[in-house]
């Protein structure tokens, strides 16, 4: 990624990236291509006319021709004159209208294909990302194809056609005057392009500074109870001025070199109309070109000098959106570590038989589990119990395919899960988590969330299940309240409820109840255990606990340590046994496990 210095902007990978979204729309390119040609032969037009009615106004002076004549000359000018501008303003209506179209729909492809793609990126890139990160990239990026697609059709193309075709024109009268204007040109973009080249990392700088920013801003407020706890306020406003004053002196730096712009805006055609004041009075002087020929190519300077005012908006606009591309076109190029196979089937669980067979699994360098297995039986309850690090938690994220497996199988109901969809094999499974964060939206729609299609009836149903009727009577707006980021505005105990209806409505065969009641006191616990005992009725399901209390009744107790499995048998059997479980029965009394 970009972090860690690199300052270098990979132009050849961003511009693949970008054309490939281009290249669809070639419809939408020719036919504003054309319209940009047919604008600039009109503003071409427009100051010929100017030509030909100072040429003839000054043979009229000099009674060349007759007052008559003069008058339908002026009044054809007259109408040709209307008639460009009405071409010129359907047109632009035309090109303002194609190129919307053609950036909606860019913007849109590229939102949706890089948003698909993180959300599709493994367990691993996304505990190592920051969420206003993120954010700020996919943002920064999809708004940079706007900007480029403004530059190329408002900018390059023009200035390209410009140059073309007011240069041929002008070479027609005067071939100094059309290699001045030329030159000028040439230089005045070459500087701002040189002025841009060393401005590039600068820009990488101010953008990385400006997510580290943002993603701190989204840490901060998603934490704001612990700042408020703790009474650390300044710190954290402190932390942020410095983040904040970074990302300005960063910004300080990019921005500065527009004033080395702005003065070449100055200075650079100044001196090309000083040329240009020079070589056509000499032609005129000897008489090779006439008053309105030097009008003519006054006229079509300034518009090219316009037009190059343009171009050089169009090369920050190039530069700030390939610097604004990086990080996202990045994103793009990082693989997910776990991938479906080729022509991988959906999971059906029909019993919910689960099997880890000769599982090796290592953390980076620590091998955490070796030649591990474990099978749990058709509606059997099974409770992990083990002190942290044992390995209880990284089960679950294995069975959930989170992380796969160095070696060995995890099978469901026979099934390699391998060789299933990963949508597939998560979809066919509830889980209840310690911590449920819920999406800022209403109650219902939470519940929902496990089964999108579920009637009204349905989620009702699901909500007087786990008992949070009572709790939802008293809320503002029913199951219609909204819940507030993360679920804030519930408790703990209303946010648990809340997943238990998700996993009801779920109905699934596999159940996983990780450390569902571990944060709840103890009356909310004793309520929702016994919402739980009916959930797990009938399920296969996995129970992480530290409070050995919640799991006496399981059918199956598993004790692990440092991966390995030491002790299994029901609370009875392994409480009369010398060993790890019933040291941890004594240490608690019914309470938590000390770690």
């Amino acid at each position: 990624m970009s972090h860690g210095g690199n300052t270098k902007i990979d132009f050849k990978r961003n511009l693949i990236n970008y054309w490939s979204f281009l290249k669809t729309k070639k419809k939408e390119l020719i036919v504003g291509t054309i319209i940009i040609l047919i604008i600039q032969l009109v503003y071409l037009a427009n100051n010929f006319l100017f030509k030909v009615l100072i040429d003839e106004g000054t043979k009229f002076t000099s009674n060349e021709i007759t007052k008559d004549i003069f008058i339908q000359i002026i009044m054809s000018i007259l109408f040709a004159y209307i008639c460009i501008k009405i071409i010129e303003s359907i047109c632009e209506w035309m090109r303002t209208k194609v190129l919307i179209n053609l950036g909606a729909k860019i913007v849109f492809e590229m939102k949706e294909k890089y948003f698909n793609h993180i959300l599709n990126l493994d367990y691993h890139f996304h505990t190592n990302h920051k969420t206003g990160t993120l954010i700020s990239r996919l943002t920064r990026g999809t708004s940079a194809v706007d900007a480029m697609t403004d530059a190329i059709v408002f900018n390059f193309l023009p200035v390209i056609i410009q140059l073309i075709i007011a240069g041929i024109s002008i070479a027609y009268f005067s071939i100094n005057s059309a290699i001045i204007i030329f030159v000028v040109s040439i230089i005045f973009i070459s500087f701002n392009i040189y002025i841009q080249n060393i401005q590039k990392k600068y820009k990488i700088k101010y953008n990385e500074s400006e997510d580290i920013e943002k993603g701190n801003i989204s840490d901060i407020f998603t934490n704001i109870d612990s700042i408020r706890f703790f009474g650390k306020e300044k710190f954290i406003k402190k932390r942020y001025e410095y983040l904040a004053k970074n990302t300005q002196t960063n910004s300080l730096n990019y921005w500065k070199f527009y004033t080395w712009v702005d003065s070449s805006k100055a200075l650079i055609p100044a001196i090309g109309l000083i040329l240009l004041l020079y070589f056509p009075m000499i032609d005129f002087i000897n008489g090779k070109i006439t008053i309105g020929t030097i009008t003519f190519i006054y006229a079509i300077y300034g518009t090219i000098i316009a037009g190059t005012y343009g171009a050089v908006f169009g090369i920050r606009q190039f530069y700030k959106s390939m610097s604004d591309f990086q990080d996202l076109f990045e994103y793009g190029e990082i693989k997910s570590n776990i991938n479906d196979k080729e022509n991988a089937k959906n999971l059906e669980i029909i019993k919910g038989e689960i099997a880890f067979k000769n599982i090796d699994f290592c953390y980076g360098k620590n091998h955490l589990f070796k030649d591990f297995n474990l099978k749990i039986k058709h509606n059997e309850k099974v409770a992990l119990v083990g002190h942290s690090g044992s390995g209880k938690t990284t089960l679950i994220k294995l069975l959930y395919r989170l992380y796969d497996v160095n070696s060995g199988q995890i099978l469901i109901d026979n099934q390699d899960i391998k060789n299933v969809t990963q949508e597939s094999l998560r979809n066919e499974m509830a889980i209840v988590p310690q911590d449920c964060v819920l999406f800022d939206d209403t109650v219902f729609n939470n519940i929902k969330f496990s089964k999108p299609n579920a009637t009204r009836e349905e989620v009702i149903k699901a909500i007087k299940f786990a008992q949070l009727d009572k709790t939802i009577e008293g809320f503002p707006n029913k199951e219609e309240t909204i819940v507030g980021e993360r679920g804030i505005k519930l408790s703990g105990g209303e946010k648990q409820r809340v997943s238990i209806a998700r996993a009801i409505l779920a109905d699934k065969k596999i159940l996983v109840l990780d450390e569902a009641t571990s944060a709840l006191d103890s009356k909310t616990e004793h309520d929702i255990q016994n919402d739980l005992q009916k959930l797990m009725k009938g399920r296969t399901s996995i129970i992480i606990a530290h409070r050995l209390s919640t799991i006496m009744h399981a059918d199956k107790i598993v004790v692990l340590k440092k991966g390995k499995i030491i002790q299994i048998g029901t609370h009875n059997d392994l409480i009369k046994q010398d060993g790890e479980y019933k040291s941890l029965w004594d240490l608690q009394k019914g309470g938590f496990i000390k770690d």
